[in-house]
């Protein structure tokens, strides 16, 4: 894809990233993460910094408020 430039990601809701990396072959960087197209790695890559910034919130590693009910996480219910 070297010099040519993506007109369409191919994917509904999913717009072309213009200058996703400084990397000028998109396509051989796409293959090389193989993750499927780079503006789905970049998609992933902010949903997850997006959970990270709401765990730092929730703080799920601090214990329970209060005893959790009995069998709250037994499964199959």
């Amino acid at each position: 894809m070297a010099g040519v430039i993506k007109k369409t990601t191919g994917l509904v809701g999913l717009a072309v990233c213009h200058n996703p990396h400084e990397e000028p072959d998109v396509e051989k960087l796409e293959n090389k993460i193989n993750c499927g197209q780079i503006e789905e790695v970049i998609s992933q890559a902010e949903a997850e910094l997006a959970l990270s910034r709401k765990m730092t919130e929730w703080k799920p590693w601090e214990p329970l408020v209060e005893e959790a009910p009995a069998n709250q996480w037994k499964w199959p219910i």
